[in-house]
């Protein structure tokens, strides 16, 4: 379970985040959808430690994630696969190097011929079987996105955060990376946190959603108790996401 507890972040005289409060239970896929500069990105990146609270606290099981040394922080991550917003693949690398590269980089200790077959495992199962030795500027950006995610399965992560999963892609390929990630969830029994400002992705993986407005999570619940909600703020928001 990961508790996030009255968290305040500013930059300069810009506050980003007010006093978030938000449980994300395990096994569960919770989007968090706001508009674009309201801190999605910047609430995430908290979770695994990346950026440090101003006051307030995110807790990961039983482990405050500010408190954590070096060492620990290290070995929480481990617990974490993330898909950054644009994939973030190495254009010198191959997909395979791609994939491979949270094994290189934490010493596994598997063999070239261990660490082959993972990425086969991962590749098959976003399916993208035999693109291995492809370059990313030979994919399209839904197969980029979906070498992305298989990077942030390989090493069996607990948890999987999603960064704006279906920005820049059409609305079939969007509705294919959904897909995938509603897939995954039944599939692998992981806890997922997708960060978007796409309505439609809420409505096709959410098991649970938040609204982030003006630096607080202004709602939460399922996204049917979302879509008949009658709070002002609320329809207003989804008019302006047409849905």
């Amino acid at each position: 379970m990961i508790e996030i507890n009255n968290l305040h972040k500013s930059f300069g005289n810009n506050k980003v985040l007010k006093g978030v409060n938000l449980t994300i239970n395990k096994g569960e896929t919770l989007v968090i959808i706001g508009r674009s500069g309201c801190g999605k990105s910047v609430l995430i990146k908290h979770i695994v430690g990346l950026l440090q609270p101003d006051s307030g606290f995110v807790r990961v099981e039983d482990q405050i994630v500010s408190e954590l040394s070096v060492k620990s922080l290290y070995l929480l991550r481990k617990k974490f696969g993330f898909l950054f917003q644009g994939a973030a693949l190495f254009d010198s690398m191959t997909v395979s190097e791609n994939v491979s590269l949270p094994l290189d980089e934490s010493e596994s200790g598997f063999s070239t011929a261990e660490i082959d077959k993972i990425v086969n495992e991962k590749l098959e199962l976003v399916g993208l079987t035999g693109m291995n030795k492809l370059k990313p500027a030979e994919l399209s950006g839904g197969m980029k996105k979906r070498v992305g995610l298989a990077r942030a399965l390989v090493t069996n992560p607990e948890y999987i955060l999603y960064d704006e999963p279906t920005t820049g892609l059409d609305p079939i390929m969007s509705d294919s990376i959904d897909g995938l990630i509603k897939e995954l969830s039944d599939k692998i029994s992981v806890t997922s946190v997708v960060v978007t400002h796409d309505m439609y992705s809420v409505k096709n993986v959410a098991d649970k959603v938040a609204i982030m407005h003006e630096g607080i999570i202004y709602f939460t619940g399922t996204p049917l108790e979302l879509l008949n909600s009658e709070d002002e703020v609320i329809v207003d928001f989804i008019k302006r996401t047409n849905v």
